[in-house]
């Protein structure tokens, strides 16, 4: 059995490294795949991206939350998973960097991403409501736990809904993304893809739960407390996949993909906390998370706002040809850095 904790800080940090590269790779070949899947299966990009691309790249995140909360880490276990949705919501932001023909909240417009981060909010509001009773539980488990894996899976119900029968449609403009429109594919060729997409997916869940037997002692070596290891860097870490499928999509032109990938992860994120405090089995994990997860969880709701605010009004261009709305999640992630260090 591999033990990290006998290893050194410098090959720990080495492996960690080695194993968000290789999550970034399969990052990419996902993002190709999925797109051929959006379009062969008629499903379109941005329930693609919400659903199947947001959940596959999230598999990592929530192995490695699972994993530390089974082990008694409760706070890397919720920080992770909060710091994660921060960190993702501000790759949105640098995905706007990468498209630089116009704002990309502006092209990237859809029913189905409105309603993500609508949903998002409701499942961090959640969260919220379970921090006023954090002790409160039934067989060691929140009933807020409960309470959101039932509401995830409406959710879901209601976004397929959305997809098949919208009843809000954006205002096409010049920059407006158009999908393109293919003949429906042999059957045997749309399996290839989903088998693909499925071992892409296993391949970055494996890595993730090594990226999490790493976390521990990285923390036990360095001295950082468990929520700044949990928020920052494993949360990053375990969302490089996120941050590789928004670019790569941009470039490919695939933009529903991106805004979708990163809303629908986050959406997956919030089960993080959900499925930690089954594993976490001193206790409710409300009870047992500090000041940190409480403000990731405020500023990612903030983030979350301020980014349903930039799908809604669809600036065309903003500073540095990016929306307002990715300046300000820029500024609040970074800010929200700062005063943790502070």
């Amino acid at each position: 059995m591999i033990d990290p904790g006998s290893w050194s800080l410098a090959y720990i940090v080495a492996n960690f490294a080695a194993v968000a590269a290789i999550i970034g790779l399969f990052g990419v070949k996902m993002t190709k795949t999925a797109r051929e899947l959006a379009h062969s299966s008629g499903l379109g990009e941005a329930l693609v991206g919400a659903l199947f691309i947001g959940a596959s790249t999230s598999l990592s995140g929530i192995t490695m939350s699972v994993s530390a909360a089974a082990a008694g880490y409760a706070q890397m276990a919720v920080s992770n998973g909060l710091g994660g949705i921060a960190a993702q919501t501000a790759f949105l932001a640098l995905a706007d960097i990468a498209y630089r023909r116009a704002n990309l909240e502006h092209a990237a417009a859809s029913a189905e991403n409105l309603f993500m981060a609508a949903f998002v909010l409701t499942l961090l509001g959640i969260h919220a409501l379970a921090l006023s009773v954090p002790s409160v539980s039934f067989f060691a488990v929140h009933p807020a736990t409960v309470v959101l894996i039932i509401s995830y899976i409406f959710g879901v119900h209601l976004l397929a809904r959305t997809h098949d029968t919208p009843m809000w449609l954006p205002k096409r403009t010049i920059d407006t993304s158009r999908e393109p429109t293919n003949p429906s594919p042999k059957r045997r060729h749309l399996r290839k893809i989903w088998l693909q997409f499925t071992v892409y997916a296993i391949i970055v869940a494996v890595a993730g739960w090594f990226l999490a037997q790493l976390a521990v002692p990285l923390v036990d070596k360095t001295g950082l407390s468990h929520g700044v290891v949990g928020g920052v860097f494993t949360a990053v870490s375990t969302s490089i996949p996120e941050l590789v499928v928004a670019i790569t999509a941009v470039r490919m032109g695939a933009l529903n993909l991106a805004v979708g990938d990163i809303i629908g992860g986050n959406a997956f994120d919030t089960l993080f906390v959900a499925a930690s405090d089954i594993a976490y089995r001193e206790g409710p994990i409300y009870a047992a998370i500090s000041s940190a997860e409480q403000f990731w969880l405020s500023n990612s709701i903030v983030m979350t706002g301020v980014l349903l605010m930039g799908l809604i009004y669809r600036q065309r261009h903003g500073p540095g040809n990016i929306g307002l709305e990715s300046v300000i999640l820029l500024a609040l992630y970074f800010g929200g850095l700062a005063i943790l260090a502070v």
